[in-house]
């Protein structure tokens, strides 16, 4: 499965390229593909690409989706373990 996610860009650097934030971590990545983005910006970005930008209250609510996916998915992880234990 492919994904592409929100990120918020964190500085401009030379080649069409910047500097992101993908949920702490700093990575850099192309903007090739797409035009006028500026630091501050959201961009959707699929395997070191920029697709495309997003808007701002679209992309914290995605961010906010994710992170509910991911607790949803570690407490049903949880509670498949401790059913597994044979209690």
């Amino acid at each position: 499965m492919c994904l592409a996610i929100p990120v918020q860009v964190e500085s401009l650097l030379d080649n069409d390229e910047a500097l992101v934030d993908i949920g702490g971590l700093k990575k850099r990545i192309s903007l090739a593909l797409v035009d006028d983005v500026c630091v501050g910006d959201y961009v959707i970005l699929h395997v070191g690409y920029a697709l495309s930008k997003i808007d701002e209250d679209e992309a914290l609510r995605t961010l906010e989706l994710f992170d509910q996916m991911q607790a949803l998915q570690e407490e049903l992880g949880a509670s498949l373990e401790s059913d597994g234990s044979g209690d």
